[in-house]
């Protein structure tokens, strides 16, 4: 599972780029990119935040996690 939010050109900051990315980490995801720099073509856009989270499960004693 992954999220990201897509801008054109890499603007300042708002007031809720901290807020959000502390709100993702307490929720156990894992911060890849701050900012993500992407070129599409001629383009050149950024991903003000890119991040993944672990996901994991048990069975008995045996568990398993699946990275996406």
């Amino acid at each position: 599972m992954s999220i990201m939010f897509i801008c054109i050109d890499m603007p300042a900051r708002d007031i809720y780029h901290d807020a959000v990315k502390n709100a993702l980490i307490q929720a156990g995801w894992i911060i890849t990119d701050d900012p993500l720099h992407l070129k599409w073509g001629q383009k050149d856009m950024y991903v003000d935040l890119g991040a993944k989270q672990l996901l994991a499960a048990e069975q008995g004693t045996k568990k398993n996690s699946c990275r996406n």
